[in-house]
């Protein structure tokens, strides 16, 4: 007899979830929907299976946002191993060359000083980006090689945490579109050594980190009950937290879930920003212009329901 087939249900907010190493984010994605039963799930923003540390995991409404934390800053504690280059940049390639590591800390020091601030970076052949609508690594797995076109990016923070023998530990803040294989050849290069990435926890998405209560492993998860699981679900306006507030009344409310534009008067703000509506109800995003006028970009079917 077959199974009897897994009722899903409506489960709405944030998952502040510590991937473990070895499987990709989707696989992480598709096994915490298992054990929530929810109707809709999707992360914010791809984790290797080689690195590990936080990938937010969004249900139901939350999915509206995510694209927030797409274009957030992160944030990565990142060990390189000077003296070593491979294939793909990480240590999942092959060793291509091998020399004796720059280990003296002054002058690793000194090297980094050039990767702070906005800096260019070329995209590696081993990673996602498309080439007519193929995957760079599936050209780089034929041995083919794409050009591709510097990045402008920015590194906020990059500090040393530790430095044994030839493994360096690095503190990185960086904007999106960082990939921090490159960043490690590169360091190696302006050493002169050569060096590749050997481990990567991610930290810190826009505001949100690792080191939240609310934030878990997926081994905790399989272990808690139902109640128990829901309790570390965040609001779905978490990942709005770094815009401005909107207070509203019901009549303008209203207005918005309806996706009419308004003439705020008491918006001081220009830009995007997160709406409430009566009793501290989440209604939405919305963007403000000039004047106060205030335009609903993705608003809550949920709020909607409510009112």
């Amino acid at each position: 007899m077959s199974k009897p087939r897994r009722t899903s249900h409506r489960v709405d907010g944030v998952l502040l979830l510590n991937k473990p190493l070895g499987i990709s984010s989707q696989q992480a994605v598709s096994r915490v929907r298992h054990l929530f039963s929810a109707a809709k799930a999707g992360h914010t923003g791809t984790l290797d299976p080689a690195a590990d540390g936080l990938l937010p995991v969004c249900f139901g409404e939350a999915t509206k946002f995510s694209h927030l934390l797409l274009d957030a800053d992160k944030a990565y504690v990142a060990t390189v191993r000077l003296g070593v280059t491979t294939s793909t940049g990480d240590a999942e390639g092959a060793v291509i060359t091998s020399k004796p590591p720059v280990t003296e800390i002054n002058v690793i020091l000194h090297a980094l000083e050039k990767f702070r601030g906005d800096i260019t970076q070329t995209p590696p052949m081993h990673s996602a980006l498309k080439h007519k609508g193929v995957p760079l690594y599936e050209y780089a797995r034929k041995g083919v090689e794409i050009e591709r076109q510097p990045r402008n990016i920015r590194i906020h923070v990059l500090q040393v945490i530790d430095l044994k023998e030839n493994l360096l530990k690095l503190q990185v803040s960086c904007s999106k579109g960082t990939y921090i294989r490159v960043l490690a050849e590169d360091i190696g290069s302006a050493l002169g050594c050569g060096a590749s990435l050997c481990a990567l926890t991610r930290t810190q998405s826009g505001a949100l980190t690792l080191t939240h209560e609310a934030a878990c492993t997926l081994e905790a998860l399989q272990t808690m009950s139902e109640g128990e699981r829901t309790q570390r679900l965040l609001p779905v306006d978490t990942l709005l937290s770094g815009l401005p507030a909107l207070h509203v009344g019901p009549e303008e409310a209203a207005r918005l879930l309806l996706g009419q534009k308004l003439a705020l008067r008491q918006a001081n703000i220009i830009g995007f920003a997160r709406i409430y509506g009566p009793e501290q109800r989440f209604l939405g995003l919305v963007e403000v212009g000039e004047g106060g006028r205030t335009v609903p970009q993705r608003m809550l079917t949920q709020a909607h329901e409510a009112n």
